[in-house]
């Protein structure tokens, strides 16, 4: 099983990006998948996830109103639609999924599949 990101790059502040997190599985039913990201010397934090099973979502205080989560399970893909970019949103976002938990969680150990992340940054 694999998730690959992909839709990082370099945007003014208050642009907007849309990342992907693309499954090499037959199915993403059952799976959670969040969105993790990590500035420099910082730690890894969930900033978002869904649940693909009863759709439901879950956003860090940080992002809420301008990130959106969803899915589309015709493609095994979970997008992460980023608006209003600021520069504190610079950092590496990985997507991470596990089959095992039934419900989003916050701590990072609890998602087995990890992509190898892709770069966002925000300039001012």
């Amino acid at each position: 099983v694999h998730f690959v990101e992909s839709g990082g790059g370099a945007v003014q502040s208050g642009g907007s990006l849309r990342l992907f997190c693309a499954a090499s599985v037959f199915t993403l039913d059952y799976f959670i998948v969040g969105w993790f990201r990590q500035a420099p010397l910082k730690d890894r934090w969930r900033i978002s996830c869904i649940s693909t099973s009863d759709d439901s979502k879950y956003y860090a205080d940080s992002v809420k109103d301008r990130f959106i989560i969803y899915k589309d399970k015709d493609k095994n893909t979970v997008y992460l639609q980023m608006n209003s970019l600021k520069p504190d949103d610079t950092a590496v976002y990985h997507c991470a999924a596990d089959i095992e938990l039934s419900r989003c969680t916050y701590y990072k150990g609890n998602y087995t599949y990890w992509g190898q992340g892709t770069q966002v940054t925000v300039a001012s």
